[in-house]
């Protein structure tokens, strides 16, 4: 284990979860307060989307983008900032016509991708590192390595540290060939994300594989969702990885008692806590990760 462990509250998401809870924040507002909610209850890194504010899917509206950023940045708490750039590869196959993409596709190139981290410029951004069927419908999440690799070479440029999201085995090992490229910044920063269909499953010899996959010197977290969430949690821990909670992931505290982002990360702290660890700080996360200070 670790002696100091980051933990990363991601408060909203972009999944259809505003429906199931009442307490997902979806305007920018509601998600700069979720955010500073979670830096109050002992959150290292804040990670956050934005969402339509009609439709309640995820946007990559830089505007909203810049107002969550710039609210957190004047609260009274400190916390670093981790944005997604997910948005902007989304394919709906259309099973009638499956040449075109369907209804609901949103495919841009990797600089519109990134044009809320050029506004905002936090300390990290997140690089999801390979194309996978994203749940159990027509969508699919689609990252070409040629894409990869821009986006990669773009926040580098900026000063800003990819969080690289692997869901599968083979996304450790595209980033690890861009860690090889020198597209990223020493030292590598990855996320296992485990259980989300069709990936790695949340378990822990998953996880403990796609671990042992990440290369020495480089930081590592994990994270399970709904009902894996904090045994995924431990399970990072006891590896030797930081951790992440929220609202993204797990709308519940215990079963069938709905969460606040603040009640998870206090649940996580107190997992991490007791198995001796510490929670690391927000300036003690910019010193281990070498990252941009604000």
């Amino acid at each position: 284990m670790r002696k100091d462990v980051i933990l990363t509250c991601a408060v909203t998401g972009a999944g259809a979860t505003t429906g199931r809870s009442d307490k997902v924040p979806v305007s920018p507002a509601a998600i700069a307060d979720a955010c500073i909610e979670a830096a109050r209850a002992g959150a290292s890194v804040v990670h956050a989307h934005v969402r339509d504010q009609e439709t309640h899917e995820q946007s990559r509206d830089p505007q909203m983008f810049h107002e969550v950023v710039d609210r957190v940045r004047s609260a009274d708490v400190d916390a670093v900032i981790n944005l997604s750039s997910g948005m902007g590869s989304d394919l709906v196959v259309d099973d009638a016509n499956p040449a075109t993409p369907g209804e609901g596709s949103d495919l841009v190139d990797a600089h519109t991708r990134l044009a809320h981290v050029e506004r905002c410029l936090p300390e990290l951004c997140t690089l999801d590192c390979g194309t996978m069927n994203f749940g159990d419908g027509r969508d699919v999440v689609v990252q070409t390595p040629n894409i990869l690799r821009a986006m990669a070479k773009r926040v580098r440029e900026l000063g800003v540290k990819p969080e690289m999201e692997c869901f599968d085995t083979g996304h450790v090992w595209f980033a690890n060939q861009l860690v090889n490229e020198g597209l990223i910044a020493d030292p590598p920063l990855y996320q296992l994300c485990m259980g989300i269909p069709w990936g790695a499953p949340g378990d822990p010899q998953s996880m403990m594989n796609m671990a042992r996959l990440v290369p020495e010197g480089a930081h590592w977290a994990g994270f399970g969702i709904g009902r894996n969430e904090m045994p995924m949690v431990a399970q990072a821990a006891l590896l030797g990885g930081h951790v992440r909670v929220g609202l993204e992931d797990n709308i519940f505290l215990s079963k069938g008692v709905l969460a606040t982002n603040g009640q998870l990360v206090e649940k996580a702290r107190t997992i991490v806590e007791n198995m001796g660890a510490n929670i690391a700080s927000p300036q003690q996360t910019r010193e281990m990760l070498n990252l941009r200070q604000p």
